[in-house]
C-alpha cells in the first residue's frame, strides 16, 4: 500500500499544504482517485461534528448545513473536471481523462490545480 499525497493549488499561486490518503492499488482512473479523495474530505469534515463550513475540493450547494453527501460531492467534483474547473497534474504529467489509468508509485504526487472558483462544481 502506497500514500498518495494531494495538493491543492490555485492559478494565483496559493497552495494549500499537501494531505496524504493510502491507496492499495498501483494503478487507477483519474475517476476513482478523484472519488476516492472526495470520501476521504467528506469523511473528515464528518468526523470534525460537520460544523462550519465543509473545505473541499469543490463547495457543495443546496444542502443541509453540516451534513455533505459524498455521492453527491464526488458528481460535482467530476463535473467540475469535464468544465475545466481544475487541471490534475501527476507528478510532472497532466492527466486530461476521467478514465485514464494513473501510475501511482510510492510517493506519487497529485496536484489539482483550480483554474475557476468551485462553487457548486
Amino acid at each position: 500500500m502506497g500514500m498518495v499525497t494531494f495538493v491543492d493549488e490555485t492559478t494565483s499561486g496559493g497552495a494549500g499544504g499537501g494531505w496524504e490518503l493510502a491507496i492499495a492499488e498501483e494503478r487507477l482512473a483519474l475517476r476513482e482517485l478523484i472519488r476516492r479523495r472526495v470520501f476521504q474530505e467528506v469523511a473528515e469534515h464528518h468526523a470534525r461534528g460537520a460544523a462550519g463550513e465543509f473545505h473541499g475540493l469543490v463547495r457543495p450547494t443546496g444542502r443541509t448545513p453540516g451534513r455533505v453527501d459524498p455521492e453527491a460531492q464526488t458528481e460535482l467534483a467530476l463535473r467540475a473536471f469535464a468544465a475545466s474547473g481544475f487541471l490534475v497534474l501527476v507528478g510532472d504529467r497532466q492527466v486530461t481523462g476521467l478514465d485514464e489509468e494513473i501510475e501511482l508509485p510510492i510517493g506519487t504526487e497529485v496536484t489539482f490545480l483550480k483554474l475557476v472558483p468551485l462553487v457548486g462544481g
